[in-house]
Formats: structure tokens, sequence, C-alpha cells
């Protein structure tokens, strides 16, 4: 975290935390582990929701990295767009055991996704599944069954502009997963 407060991101950034702390705007109250994450990224949907002057959002693993100039431009082309919109890389889950809610929905990657105020309006929020599930298709889920899928502007990211583990430019190389736990 300390990483993202010193970079551009700091007066945007709005960490979802387990429990109260500094720095945490967005707090669920609950511990959670890697195969709880798709709670957290519940928790995170119904957080944004309340978050009403905010036009666009970025979900973004603490391991990636992702160019300032690029997310402008992004902004730029969406100013005003009037249909959810979600950027990513988008992959298909397929999820027999919850055929209503998550099977066969797009879903972003882990490293990042984008997405407008319009998406947020419709994202179900109370979405019921059965078993912990991967916290991205969770949220593909909360946009297909609230937004539906047919509505939505799937947007593919640019990957030029956005770094996952570690990040190389001329001759120096950050490990963004210095964290042996990645």
């Amino acid at each position: 975290m300390q990483f993202y407060r010193n970079m551009w991101i700091r007066d945007y950034l709005y960490p979802v935390c387990d429990w109260p702390g500094p720095n945490c705007r967005i707090v669920c109250h609950r511990d959670s582990t890697y195969r709880t994450l798709d709670q957290k990224t519940q928790c995170f949907a119904r957080a944004v929701k309340k978050f009403k002057a905010k036009e666009y959002f970025i979900k973004l693993d603490d391991d990636a990295l992702v160019d300032k100039d690029y997310i402008i431009d992004l902004v730029k082309k969406l100013s005003g767009y009037k249909r959810p919109a979600y950027i990513s890389d988008h992959r298909i889950f397929r999820d027999p055991w919850n055929l209503q809610s998550l099977d066969r929905v797009p879903y972003g990657n882990g490293k990042f996704y984008m997405f407008n105020r319009q998406l947020v309006k419709c994202l179900n929020t109370s979405m019921t599944y059965i078993g912990p599930r991967n916290e991205d298709a969770v949220f593909g889920g909360m946009v297909s069954t609230g937004c539906g899928t047919s509505n939505v502007a799937y947007i593919r990211e640019n990957d030029a502009w956005i770094w996952h583990k570690g990040y190389t430019s001329k001759n120096k190389h950050n490990d963004l997963a210095f964290i042996k736990n990645h």
C-alpha cells in the first residue's frame, strides 16, 4: 500500500480493508483470506454504490501497476458514456453449479478492471451463488445478473499500459510482487 501512496494514485486510492485502520475508506468488518476474496469483492461492490460523486472505478491488484496517461485517455474516451462500461481482458467463466448467476458470464481478469458509474448503478450486489468462487467471476456475475450482458460495453484493456508482478523500463526493474505469497 505504501508503494501506491507514494505514486500518482495516492488521492484516488480507496483500499478495501478487513478492519478499520489508517487510510481504510472501504471496510468489510471480517477477516479475509485468498478463499474469501469473493466476499471481499461483494463488500467492494456494495461500497462503490455509495460513492455517488465518482464516475469511474478501478479494481487493481496489489501487485499490478497501470499507466496514468492510459487511465486519463480512458476517462476522456468514456466521458458521458450512457451505457455500462467494463474495461478489462475479459474471459468467460463456466460454473455448472451456479447456472443462474455465474455460468458463462464474462468477467475481467484479476489484475485490472475499470468500470463507470452506469455499471455501478445496475450491479446486482445481492446475487447469490454456491460455494467460494473466483472473486473476479463473482464481480462478472453481479454485472451480468444486474445489468444484463447485452447492455454492457465490454471494452478490451490495453496490456501495454498495465504491468502485473513486475515493471521494467529502460534499465530499471521493480518486483511488484515482492511479498512472495503472490
